[in-house]
């Protein structure tokens, strides 16, 4: 089983977005990444906002948590995602070759735009919302819309 994390920043209606391939239809993505051995949740989605976005950034409260298992290929991840705050950096800083996934960019998006990258309504709801029921399990990542 892996464990990833990933950032939600949204700053002045505005969502921080990556555009990446995903394992979905998406191309766009939240940042964030696996959990090194050793490394605390903190730790690694403060690593990978930096590595993706150039955004160094301080973790908030705790969004949700989702598995995504795939039986035939063996496969479970555990997401958790967090609210972040921006504290430093420059957008578009990315590390080159972090990721197995080429980034093409970051930038930030209109809460209303995400559908449009491929988000679904209901994670846009979700977003639009505040995330009611923060902290909590979400069941699979089709229960966020993801």
């Amino acid at each position: 089983m892996d464990t990833r994390v990933t950032g939600l920043l949204v700053h002045d209606g505005r969502v921080l977005v990556l555009d990446q391939d995903t394992d979905g239809p998406r191309r766009w993505s939240l940042p964030g990444g696996r959990v090194e051995e050793g490394e605390t949740l903190d730790d690694a989605l403060m690593r990978e906002m930096r590595e993706e976005t150039g955004i160094d950034v301080e973790v908030e409260r705790l969004l949700y948590v989702c598995d995504h298992i795939v039986p035939d290929k063996g496969v479970h991840v555990v997401h958790m995602t967090f609210e972040v705050h921006r504290v430093g950096g420059t957008l578009g800083d990315i590390a080159a070759s972090i990721d197995t996934r080429p980034i093409r960019g970051a930038e930030f998006v209109k809460t209303a735009e995400l559908r449009q990258l491929g988000f679904s309504e209901r994670f846009v709801e979700l977003v639009e919302d505040g995330f009611p029921g923060a902290g909590s399990y979400m069941g699979p990542k089709s229960a966020i819309g993801l």
